[in-house]
């Protein structure tokens, strides 16, 4: 049932405000030397990841995004097809992976500053949590000041700190290619289907899944869409076009330019910056392409600090946690939520001081992070299925084509994919060092059972406790 209590938001975001959040959410520019490092193969992986996954979620999400319109996104679709404890671990999983994914995204940036004062810097542990730990918490007091102030900061950030970067890679490069300057990878046309009997081509597959991570994310703003039932599909398809076109042509140019050998993780965007500047002979502008791309880094950030915190205040104000994390201040943002979201995170940066190599950390919470999230994914869609049986005749202003068999087929591509992703993301790459393989696992596996346990048990605290209340409320009227 919907909760009465809740205030109604303003209308406030369009189509290409809510193309920015999921733009800026799902896009990356981080992502892009990992996937460079799997040469032409890389071109066949995004477009299965497209097909795999993207396009499912993209289109269950705008069904359901369309047909409950309400604020909650996941928590909301999932508690109408299966109940408020569904619901609850549904939203958890999208909640919880954010705050093993932030380090990665603010070592990414950290790295990114490193790399422009000093390249070792990249290693030193203080110096990056220093940097990870000020970025966080000065968004965070961004996205206390509510929706209007979050959405335009997001919007300037995607706009030049992720689109611009991208479409300067794209264009220096196709200037590098038909300037007949030498290239690192062939383009013959044999080399672009892999060896899938390689484990690590299926790592490169799930690599790139997880860089589709998000598409659900803007739904949860629904309350605050114009014309939900037509901004939704419109800005979902943009965002899937820009999202695959860039990914391809960005990363395959960097695998272009950059001997593959040579391509680090972490400051890999600044390398291919670099060498094209250096052609070009004009270093004095790295400084400024490095800030605008630490800006598109802060700018993902942003947009999931807010959303799922968002989603997982509505699960609050559903009476899945305790009282005070119902309350929003007067922004309508969730501040307790998002302050105790802030002591988490840094806490988690002590786990930098149990792994040898930032390298190897940046994987295992890359992995933990994707396996959270495909837990959640695998909820959304079987919801998606579910419900357009439970409530066949319910109005839909986006409907995937196809009656039942569109939605069962979707929606089971849609799981395999998330199965798929979640058992590879056991296989740490070859490249990474991560120390004991068994240490690896046990922390992987630790990690994915404590993360499922706490939202069953907080449900089962709260459920223990309204009883209680009503038992005593009853005594007391007798």
């Amino acid at each position: 049932m919907e909760n009465k209590s809740v205030t109604k938001p303003k209308r406030l975001l369009s189509v290409f405000s809510l193309t920015m959040i999921t733009v800026g959410a799902v896009g990356s520019i981080r992502n892009l030397p990992s996937i460079a490092l799997f040469g032409n193969s890389l071109i066949f992986f995004a477009l299965m990841a497209a097909i795999l996954f993207l396009l499912p979620c993209t289109l269950i999400s705008a069904e359901l995004a369309t047909t409950w319109p309400e604020q909650g996104g996941i928590y909301v679709w999932v508690k109408h097809a299966f109940g408020k404890r569904f619901g609850f671990i549904a939203v958890w999983f999208q909640w919880i992976e954010n705050v093993f994914w932030y380090p990665t995204i603010l070592s990414f940036s950290a790295s990114t500053l490193a790399y422009l004062i000093s390249p070792s810097l990249a290693n030193n542990k203080l110096f990056l949590i220093t940097v990870i730990l000020s970025a966080f918490w000065g968004t965070t007091a961004i996205n206390l000041r509510g929706m209007r102030s979050s959405s335009l900061f997001s919007g300037f950030c995607t706009i030049f700190g992720l689109i611009l970067p991208t479409l300067l890679i794209i264009g220096l490069g196709a200037l590098w290619y038909f300037s007949g300057k030498p290239m690192n990878l062939s383009l013959r046309n044999e080399t672009f289907v892999p060896n899938l009997h390689d484990p690590q081509m299926w790592i490169a597959l799930t690599g790139i899944i997880t860089s589709f991570c998000g598409m659900e994310i803007a739904t949860v703003h629904a309350g605050e869409a114009k014309t939900p039932h037509k901004s939704y599909p419109r800005a979902l398809l943009i965002s899937s076009l820009i999202l695959v076109t860039t990914l391809i042509f960005s990363a395959l140019i960097i695998a272009l330019v950059l001997p593959l050998k040579d391509i680090n993780i972490l400051f890999g965007i600044m390398q291919i910056f670099q060498a094209f500047l250096a052609d070009y002979n004009l270093h004095w502008i790295m400084p400024i392409i490095g800030f605008f791309v630490i800006v598109g880094c802060i700018g993902s950030l942003n947009n999931w600090i807010i959303a799922p915190t968002k989603s997982l205040s509505i699960a609050a104000k559903d009476g899945n946690l305790p009282e005070p994390f119902a309350h929003d201040n007067r922004f309508n943002a969730p501040h307790n939520i998002l302050l105790m979201q802030g002591i988490i995170v840094t806490l988690l940066m002590l786990i930098f001081l149990l792994i040898p190599s930032v390298n190897g950390c940046y994987w295992l919470m890359t992995a933990l992070t994707a396996q959270l999230y495909m837990m959640m994914y695998v909820l959304m869609f079987a919801a998606a299925i579910y419900l357009r049986f439970k409530h066949p005749s319910l109005q839909r202003p986006f409907r995937i084509p196809g009656k039942n068999f569109g939605i069962i087929f979707i929606g089971g591509v849609g799981i395999i994919g998330a199965i798929v992703t979640f058992v590879v993301c056991f296989i740490p790459p070859d490249d990474y060092p991560i120390g004991s393989i068994i240490r690896y696992g046990l922390i992987q596996v630790s990690g994915i059972i404590l993360m499922s346990f706490l939202p069953l048990f907080i449900h089962g605290v709260k459920k223990i406790h309204h009883h209680r209340k009503a038992k005593k409320i009853a005594q007391n009227l007798v």
